[in-house]
């Protein structure tokens, strides 16, 4: 990045240590943070959707759409979920390039060789010809599948029991006054299963951001890939030769960690009160009295 850093043999002290710091792999290292807040950016509303759309099945009086919630919630919490970070991608990739195979392909010749799965060059996905950023971008969107599909299963059962919290008494009073149930569902029981969803949600939030690490299980060069990378002991081959300085790479995660949820923390609490104000529950119940009491 600097001029002088261009003979590294020739620093020592403060001037290499920020020439190492400022490398071109070390600007990679950086910007894998972007890649795990973008994941969490993603996978998170498209979880809580996928989570709602399940919990509205599980509800649902057409029983091969209750089934259907019920049953995608239940393998879900059956299977650990390191199976299914690992099985939806490959799944997914294996689909759609035999799919692809069946286009582009000579469809006499089968995919399936023994145990191998072989397409030709052209189904391929991402073709070797794309640029890297496409690679890491198609190895992202397999991340964000699995990931929204294992937590919007979690999500799915965290909403299911917040809506059977909800006051059967507060359902039966819009029944009794002519609501139909879309009407119920849309002002009643939606605005205020959220109060009690809140607690699970943001465990569930919590857990996510603890699990990005599986980045590194699926082949994304994430900040896991990186510290490590960087982190081993590098000989005098190299430009900036070091001993195993993995612990002070992995310090800085466990210090990037801490600090997304301690934010996030902040900011659940500052939701949970403003999602409490005017609920009938115990937090609506002790959001009124503080107010009163100032």
């Amino acid at each position: 990045m600097f001029a002088q850093c261009a003979d590294p043999k020739a620093l020592d002290g403060l001037a290499w240590m920020l020439c190492y710091l400022t490398s071109g792999t070390h600007r990679l290292f950086y910007l894998s943070f972007g890649t795990v807040l973008l994941l969490l950016a993603v996978t998170a509303p498209i979880a809580l959707g996928m989570g709602f759309a399940g919990a509205m099945a599980a509800r649902s009086r057409i029983a091969p759409l209750r089934w259907l919630g019920k049953t995608y919630a239940a393998i879900v919490r059956g299977v650990p979920d390191i199976i299914f970070f690992l099985f939806v991608p490959i799944a997914l990739d294996q689909g759609f390039e035999w799919l692809r195979s069946r286009v582009y392909c000579d469809t006499s010749v089968p995919v399936r060789q023994g145990n191998e799965f072989v397409v030709c060059a052209a189904a391929k996905l991402p073709q070797s010809t794309s640029p890297e950023w496409v690679h890491d971008l198609y190895g992202i969107a397999l991340a964000v599948v699995a990931f929204s599909f294992v937590f919007g299963a979690f999500a799915a059962n965290v909403l299911y029991g917040a809506m059977r919290a909800v006051p059967r008494a507060q359902l039966e009073t819009a029944e009794a006054y002519g609501m139909t149930p879309r009407q119920i569902d849309r002002r009643i029981l939606i605005p205020q299963m959220w109060t009690y969803a809140l607690p699970g949600l943001s465990n569930l939030w919590m857990i996510l951001i603890k699990a990005t690490p599986l980045l590194f299980l699926l082949g994304i060069e994430d900040i896991v890939y990186w510290a490590r990378e960087l982190g081993g002991s590098k000989t005098s081959t190299y430009a900036y030769p070091h001993g195993d300085w993995r612990v002070w790479y992995f310090l800085a995660l466990l210090v990037f960690y801490l600090l997304m949820t301690w934010v996030s923390q902040r900011l659940i609490d500052r939701l949970s009160a403003w999602l409490s104000r005017g609920q009938a529950t115990m937090a609506g119940e002790s959001m009124r009295k503080a107010g009163a009491a100032a």
